[in-house]
């Protein structure tokens, strides 16, 4: 939750939460705007605050409950972090390092304790040193994003406990008016008490130089011109800053990192999460939308949510239509450019959606690894029938709209040629000779 003070993010954030969230009548009660998902969470058809969860955090407090697993408590100050990591399958090569002042851990957070954020596909983990919970967000197929801390002190059977405080600064249009995620290039605050937040969302689509304000940025190639490593205050987006950001191999020339897992702010991890945060949200919207219709496509009168063109946003993310392109190679820790490749699935020629390019673009072939996430696959038959008609009209070339001349002839074979052989569930026509 990206706040110096939390009562700054309960008078600001809530206000922005409600926008998001009101609950309209009649005809215009289902109208959604500016992409925004605009009904209460707890419609009939989503009851985000009472219906059970699933996540995997869900499941790893069952199967501490059951006595099938312990979490392993280290000394202070890492406490349980690797026993959650090893628990939630999630690399400490993805650890990216954020020294503005957010989240309910800001009281520890400085540039010298920056808050170390780990994540998988589905869960994100965090920890500053000193604090006394460790947070968690992860990803409900159906749900969207849930919220949780365990707390930094030896129990018998320690677990998670689920969070509603989060979304006080998780629930917002930023956050596309669904419980979700945004990585902002966060600038400092100033001292006026009425300040939300110096700075803005990010993510694929957004420029490289203005990204990553209030991050540490390591890697052993990193583009010139970032936000990243120092506090930069009171800038407009896209200002004329300095012509280099200070470089960093490791943590180790701006902190001590001895007590962080890795002395590394991966700027290929910051890439990653950059395009995973959206797309996570954009997924969640999608679903939302789609039950809603349903649920009240029998009242006459009513204008359901257009779950076409949700699904054609998804689309266009998910082929990153748009993206910022790389203003030079990157190259960052290599452990975590291997492990997050390695996940696969490949296709009978080797290739993988996550395979990494890195010279002018994220991803060697621009489809969102997410497609094969459990929120993906858990969306209601029509929502995804919408994205892969969507999705096949791009790959096949009958659109034909200039927004989609970054995809070339040969990115189009290459996708389709992967989602055919590692995608369960493929529509027919995605086989169709010639194509």
């Amino acid at each position: 939750m990206p706040t110096r003070s939390r009562s700054r993010c309960s008078a600001s954030a809530s206000t922005i939460a409600r926008v998001a969230v009101v609950v309209l009548s009649g005809a215009a009660a289902l109208a959604q705007d500016s992409g925004v998902f605009l009904l209460t969470r707890d419609h009939p058809a989503i009851q985000y605050s009472t219906r059970p969860t699933h996540d995997a955090i869900f499941r790893l407090n069952e199967r501490i409950g059951k006595g099938e697993l312990q979490l392993a408590f280290e000394a202070p100050p890492r406490g349980y972090l690797q026993s959650v990591l090893k628990a939630l399958d999630i690399s400490p090569a993805s650890q990216t390092l954020v020294f503005s002042e957010n989240s309910l851990q800001r009281a520890h957070i400085s540039k010298a304790t920056p808050r170390a954020i780990y994540f998988n596909d589905t869960v994100a983990v965090s920890w500053s040193k000193g604090a006394d919970t460790v947070e968690a967000t992860v990803l409900d197929a159906t749900q969207g994003v849930h919220f949780y801390t365990i707390a930094q002190a030896p129990q018998q059977k320690a677990q998670f406990v689920r969070r509603t405080d989060c979304l006080e600064c998780h629930l917002m249009p930023q956050t596309l008016g669904v419980p979700g995620l945004f990585v902002m290039s966060q600038l400092p605050l100033s001292d006026d008490p009425n300040e939300y937040a110096q700075g803005w969302p990010t993510d694929h689509r957004t420029p490289i130089e203005d990204r990553w304000g209030g991050w540490y940025v390591t890697g052993a190639q990193v583009p010139e011109r970032h936000l990243g490593n120092v506090p930069v205050t009171h800038v407009p987006r896209s200002y004329v800053r300095a012509d280099v950001a200070p470089k960093l191999a490791a943590g180790t020339s701006a902190f001590d990192t001895s007590a962080y897992l890795t002395p590394t702010s991966d700027v290929v991890a910051l890439l990653v999460l950059n395009h995973q945060v959206h797309m996570t949200n954009l997924l969640i919207r999608l679903g939302w939308e789609a039950r809603v219709a349903a649920h009240e496509s029998a009242r006459p009168g009513m204008k359901l949510p257009d779950v076409r063109k949700t699904a054609r946003d998804v689309v266009d993310y998910m082929l990153f239509v748009g993206e910022a392109p790389l203003p030079s190679a990157v190259r960052g820790s290599l452990a975590f450019a291997q492990e997050f490749s390695a996940r696969g699935p490949r296709d009978a020629r080797g290739r993988s959606l996550r395979d990494l390019e890195l010279t002018h673009r994220l991803f060697r072939y621009p489809c969102s690894y997410m497609i094969y996430t459990d929120a993906f696959e858990s969306l209601p038959v029509t929502a995804k029938g919408h994205v892969y008609e969507r999705l096949w009209e791009v790959l096949s070339g009958k659109e034909t709209d200039t927004i989609y001349s970054s995809l070339s002839l040969a990115d189009r074979r290459d996708i389709t040629g992967i989602l055919r052989d590692t995608k369960n569930g493929l529509p027919a026509y995605f086989y169709k000779e010639g194509q």
